[in-house]
């Protein structure tokens, strides 16, 4: 007989199946959903929480800004979005295999419409991030972001007409600077700043800057010093912005298209510094006139692929005629006057253009390829024919005399003819592929460069002296010039390099580290060299103390020479010169601390880098000359301390300060004194050795009302060593310190934005005024060599006059956002 089971274990039977199915489908169609959370500046927001609305899930980004997150439901899902600081927002997400997600939060805070700098948790690397926003309100002669970058520790610069900066006793050509993973150069037959110009960067256009004064990761190239990565923001909406003053003026419109798949950007800038060459000791007719355009547009073909779309053009030309010179210098009990008359002009032109196709690829969630390919051109032309006649004269310093001020009596007279006819035709072409790959928190980049470049120049300079008559040097039968130099030369090579880096991140009982290793390679055709440059980074901090955190970095850094440096001093090319090489080494800590309910932090970094194959060089203004040979050996080494904050809410000040030591000995430097010994003369400062050096950046608002700001920027520098080439033993003396402060004041007339005819509504409307040089500091830049014939005592001199920098000038400009 046969038992029939109860109905209810059929239908328990049947829940529990179907249940199962059910559960077993689910997972078949469980997703990740990944992506990264940025700010409006295009920044990554560590930290930020990703929930899912109705549920429990939830996840933390990383340092980098990246999530994951696995879901059950195929259907569409809700995700909340939040950082302390940011604005929460909430999105409708379709739950697919494979979606990434790119979101951005806007701040919640309110600031002043001024400039904003955010010093961010420093990454692996010796790379601090920093946010610029308005830069145009602080007084700025340069008109660049460099003139921010110059008030950082480590930093140094004592020409405030130049956007060009030594870093931690480098020269000018060891600084990296790179623009959306584009390296960009500098013109090379400037001599002086007054014909230097717009620098690439468009400060209008920045979005986020990234600066290393030392111990960066092997994805940035091979120079000895800095890196300076600059990235243009991305257009969220239509907007104008204009901008004029004594000093030029600058147009960028920007804006989004064909469904937001297309953003663009494009900038002019015309900048005329005739109004600030004018406080200069050599008076005449200044004529200089540099232009710059810049364009960026991305197009998102699809939710992989973006091309984008990098352009520039620069015009620069420099005028000028000059009349008269007058300069006093020397001490209170010998008082000295040159003045120089002249006859003859300068002209020069530089024109440069740079064209970058950049093409993003995300083949996965966890992996992503960038194509670069980029031209750069630029000729250059210098001409001038100066003819001078001076007078060097003592005068009176006795107090109360009559003559107080007048010439006593003639030290020297003379003239001199200077000529020059230089011209530069180059191009560098360069392909790149970079590729990055995430490994859960580790992050692995890999890249490779192929660069072609091809150069020709025709250089011709030579200046004849005479004094008394008499041409010098003169040596009883001959006539000779006092300087010439000549060279012609076309240069074809080819440049492959290379590198790889991982990022780590690992626990060590209650530590937290972060490091990066890597290495890069490299092969110049030119002199058939081979490099290997490893590096090494390491952060921590105890899980306990975030508040304290620790970073040391170590490695190898090579200079391929790229111009200047290969040619003698006889003009000719040395095929067998080698790539210069600092060997980093620094160690640091940041703390992170409140006061007065406002957050600050006190950064502090000793590093030491020892320099081998050394090219030894002169500095005249901002004109590097080079012996083109490997003939020393140096070190540098010192100190870095910043302390920055908000001072007052929502404005973040800072003060740095800088102390260094850098010495260079060349190896082939000996001379016979007249006991018939040789003498090895050692070590001697290079011409970057500023021993200390003191920044401050200040920003400030009336109380009650924060449209009226005040910017305030200040430098002291001690001098910089000059070397007396005629000296066989190769003394040097100090120049003066170099003393500056510049305070800048602007009104904000409308902030919220306005409303005018139909659709057109202006965002922001302001006037400011600067004050350079506000106490009027005489500055020296570098020195004239003035040398007199032999008296009848037999005796002769030299005289080094000081050239000058700019004196007071006040700048007034005006500004309105669309």
């Amino acid at each position: 007989m046969s038992v029939k089971p109860p109905y209810y274990i059929f239908l328990c039977v049947l829940v529990i199946f179907i249940t199962g199915f059910a559960s077993l489908h689910a997972q078949e169609r469980r997703v990740k959903i990944s992506g990264i959370v940025k700010d409006t500046l295009n920044m990554p927001i560590p930290s930020a929480s990703v929930i899912i609305v109705g549920s429990s899930l939830g996840v933390s980004t990383d340092d980098e800004g990246r999530f994951s997150i696995t879901v059950t439901d195929i259907d569409t899902i809700s995700i909340r979005f939040s950082c302390l600081g940011y604005q929460t927002q909430e999105m409708n997400v379709k739950a697919e295999r494979g979606k990434f997600l790119e979101v951005i939060l806007k701040p919640s805070e309110e600031h002043i419409e001024g400039v904003y700098v955010r010093s961010q948790q420093r990454k692996v690397g010796n790379i601090e991030r920093i946010r610029i926003d308005g830069l145009k309100t602080s007084p700025n002669v340069s008109g660049g972001l460099e003139s921010l970058v110059k008030l950082l520790p480590g930093v140094s610069s004592s020409n405030e007409l130049s956007s060009q900066y030594s870093v931690r006793g480098g020269n000018f050509d060891e600084n990296l600077v790179y623009v959306n993973d584009v390296e960009v150069y500098r013109p090379f037959l400037i001599r002086s700043a007054q014909q230097e110009g717009l620098s690439f960067i468009n400060p209008d256009m920045v979005g986020a800057v990234e600066f290393s004064s030392g111990g960066f990761t092997a994805e940035f190239g091979d120079k000895m010093s800095s890196v300076l990565n600059v990235r243009y923001r991305e257009p969220k909406a239509n907007a104008l912005r204009v901008s004029a003053g004594l000093l030029g003026a600058s147009a960028t419109l920007e804006g989004v298209a064909i469904g937001n798949s297309l953003t663009y950007m494009s900038g002019m800038r015309y900048k005329t510094s005739r109004y600030i060459l004018n406080s200069l000791e050599t008076k005449g007719d200044y004529t200089p006139s540099f232009f710059d355009w810049q364009g960026i547009a991305n197009y998102k073909i699809s939710e992989r692929i973006t091309i984008g779309l990098l352009g520039n053009v620069a015009i620069n030309r420099f005028d000028f005629q000059p009349r008269v010179r007058e300069t006093r210098f020397g001490v209170f009990n010998n008082t000295l006057q040159l003045k120089i008359y002249y006859d003859g002009q300068e002209k020069d032109r530089y024109l440069s253009s740079m064209a970058a196709l950049i093409t993003a690829i995300r083949v996965t969630s966890n992996f992503n390829v960038k194509v670069i390919g980029s031209s750069y051109y630029s000729n250059e032309r210098e001409t001038y024919d100066l003819l001078g006649q001076y007078f060097l004269n003592e005068l009176d310093n006795s107090m109360g005399s009559k003559t107080y001020g007048d010439s006593l009596i003639n030290v020297g007279i003379g003239g001199f003819l200077d000529h020059a006819r230089n011209h530069i035709n180059l191009k560098v072409q360069s392909l790149n592929l970079l590729g990055d790959m995430w490994f859960g928190k580790s992050l692995t980049k890999l890249g490779v460069q192929l660069q072609r470049e091809a150069l020709s120049d025709e250089l011709l300079e030579w200046g004849l002296v005479d004094s008394s008559g008499y041409a010098i040097p003169y040596t009883g039968s001959q006539v000779g010039l006092d300087r010439f130099f000549g060279a012609a030369s076309t240069i074809e090579s080819y440049r492959a390099l290379g590198f790889a880096q991982a990022d780590l991140h690992f626990n060590v009982g209650n530590w937290q580290y972060r490091t990066n290793v890597g290495f890069r390679v490299s092969h110049w055709s030119f002199n058939k060299e081979i490099l290997f440059s490893p590096r090494l980074a390491l952060s921590f901090n105890h899980s306990n103390y975030r508040s304290l955190q620790y970073h040391l970095s170590f490695g190898y850094y090579f200079q391929p020479p790229f111009y200047r440096e290969i040619r003698l001093a006889s003009g000719e090319l040395n095929r067998n010169i080698k790539a210069q090489q600092s060997i980093h080494a620094l160690a640091g800590a940041e703390y992170y601390f409140t006061a007065w309910s406002r957050p600050f932090r006190m950064s502090i970094e000793f590093y030491n880098k020892w320099l081998n194959r050394l090219i030894p060089y002169s500095v005249d203004n901002v004109r590097l000359r080079y012996s083109g040979e490997n003939m020393a050996r140096g070190y540098a080494r010192g100190a870095d301390l910043k302390i920055n904050g908000e001072l007052v809410s929502g404005a973040e000040s800072w003060l740095s300060l800088s102390i260094l030591k850098t010495k260079e000995d060349n190896l082939y430097d000996s001379y016979i004194d007249e006991g018939g010994n040789t003498v090895y003369p050692g070590y001697y400062f290079r011409p970057t050795d500023q021993t200390f050096s003191v920044s401050l950046f200040l920003q400030d608002y009336l109380p009650g009302d924060k449209s009226f700001r005040v910017n305030l920027t200040g430098v002291y520098g001690s001098g910089l060593p000059m070397l007396d080439s005629s000296v066989p033993d190769q003394k040097s003396f100090r120049m003066p310190s170099y003393k500056r402060i510049d305070v800048g004041f602007t009104k904000s007339f409308i902030d919220n934005g306005k409303r005018l005819v139909g659709n057109l509504k202006i965002a922001n409307l302001s006037v400011g005024v600067d004050i350079f040089n506000l106490f009027n500091f005489n500055n020296t830049v570098s020195y004239l060599w003035v040398q007199t014939v032999a008296n009848q005592e037999g005796n002769s001199y030299r005289f080094a006059v000081p050239n000058y920098l700019t004196s007071r000038r006040v700048n007034v400009r005006f500004q309105m956002n669309f």
